[in-house]
């Protein structure tokens, strides 16, 4: 599903100095795996989440989503790939603070060319997740387990085939984190392939497969025993 081939990433800092925050990434991930990419911070893992979700562009290389080639793509075209395959979970929920859970729910359809019951799909959605009785609810009331799982509602209601999360439980207590751990494991035992970013070792261990990164280089690839 997922192929990068010698994957490099450069940012310009003020006076022109070149900081390479990727060096040559060579990845393969198959349709429905379970993967988490852990590193610590400022080691390229974020910036690589973000190439993959088509939300940034390589300096170099080539990466093909479906055996599509996207690097080099326009914004528009890399917009419609995010909102047809693509769902995001950001560590810091997004939500619209004065917005129903379900209202949350419902803004990605609203750019969806299909005719939908938005409504009933974005409920369909927040009921996935154990939030059927909350979708009048807006953040301020819902715990932060909650939200997230609004928000991971929120990716799922397109139906992508793949979602990508970025720290998912780094503003969660442990009882919160193992609920929304739960719900990605039965995303991927749905078939969706399911890629997060994670610090935690304990998060990235619930994974099929784990690479570490280090120095914007992927340094190992571990497939776990089931």
């Amino acid at each position: 599903m997922i192929e990068l081939r010698n994957i490099t990433k450069t940012y310009n800092k003020d006076g022109g100095a070149e900081v390479k925050v990727l060096q040559g990434i060579n990845l393969a991930i198959g349709q429905g795996e379970f993967v988490s990419i852990m590193a610590p911070s400022g080691m390229g893992k974020s910036t690589m989440m973000n190439i993959i979700g088509c939300l940034d562009q390589p300096t170099g290389g080539e990466y093909f989503l479906d055996g599509i080639e996207v690097a080099g793509m326009n914004d528009d075209d890399l917009s419609r790939i995010r909102n047809k395959k693509i769902g995001f979970v950001f560590q810091s929920f997004n939500l619209l603070p004065r917005t129903t859970a379900l209202e949350n729910v419902e803004l990605p359809l609203i750019y969806s060319p299909d005719d939908l019951d938005i409504k009933a799909k974005a409920k369909s959605a927040l009921e996935a997740v154990g939030l059927g009785d909350r979708v009048g609810h807006q953040p301020s009331e819902l715990s932060g387990g909650q939200q997230q799982r609004v928000a991971i509602a929120r990716a799922l209601v397109n139906d992508p085939a793949l979602i990508l999360a970025d720290e998912p439980t780094g503003n969660l207590d442990s009882a919160s984190s193992n609920e929304v751990m739960a719900i990605f494991k039965k995303l991927h035992q749905d078939g969706r392939t399911v890629i997060l970013v994670t610090h935690e070792p304990e998060v990235a261990a619930q994974a099929d497969r784990i690479i570490r990164m280090k120095d914007g280089q992927v340094v190992s690839d571990e497939r776990r025993a089931n």
